[in-house]
């Protein structure tokens, strides 16, 4: 995260890192691919329905489990990472996540109550290569730019984006 703002006085191009899961929006994807936003795509209308994509795993449910991030969090460990780049610190790089995951069907049925509305779930084979858990450390961050996440609660993470997603239905299209 720090090396984004290095990026344009020519950093290594593998000094970079991404956040896991951020919730609620930041660039777009085209086609989405993320969770969130593709659950919220059903009860907005512009899609029929969620599939998910394996129910086998070794997980409490048989689905994946994911770590989100709120949009918040990762707006402030960007204004850490600057202020810790405007000290004089190297570029670094540091895993954001929540540390905390959630399955695929508790992602959907949050979804649900925060939206009101049923969600048509179509289950299907799981895809090559998923990993049952991903959950990210962000132990790194805490220690060295003093940042923990604040918005962990899956139920404000998806209100926030799905507050957003109503008010911008077509995503980026409408700004």
């Amino acid at each position: 995260m720090v090396s984004l703002y290095e990026q344009k006085e020519g950093s290594d191009k593998n000094d970079r890192t991404e956040p896991t899961n951020c919730y609620g929006e930041t660039k777009p994807s085209n086609p989405e691919t993320h969770l969130i936003p593709l659950i919220l795509q059903v009860p907005n209308g512009q899609r029929e329905h969620i599939s998910v994509f394996g129910t086998d795993y070794p997980t409490k449910d048989g689905t994946c489990i994911r770590d989100y991030i709120h949009v918040i969090d990762l707006a402030q460990a960007h204004i850490l990472a600057v202020k810790y780049l405007m000290a004089g610190n190297e570029s670094n790089i540091f895993n954001l996540g929540n540390g905390v995951g959630f399955t695929v069907r508790e992602v959907i049925e949050m979804a649900e109550k925060v939206t009101g509305q049923s969600i048509k779930v179509v289950e299907t084979e799981s895809r090559e290569g998923d990993p049952a858990v991903l959950i990210a450390s962000s132990e790194k961050a805490k220690n060295v730019l003093g940042w923990k996440p604040k918005h962990n609660s899956l139920k404000e993470i998806i209100q926030t984006a799905w507050n957003w997603h109503q008010s911008h239905p077509n995503g980026y299209r409408n700004i």
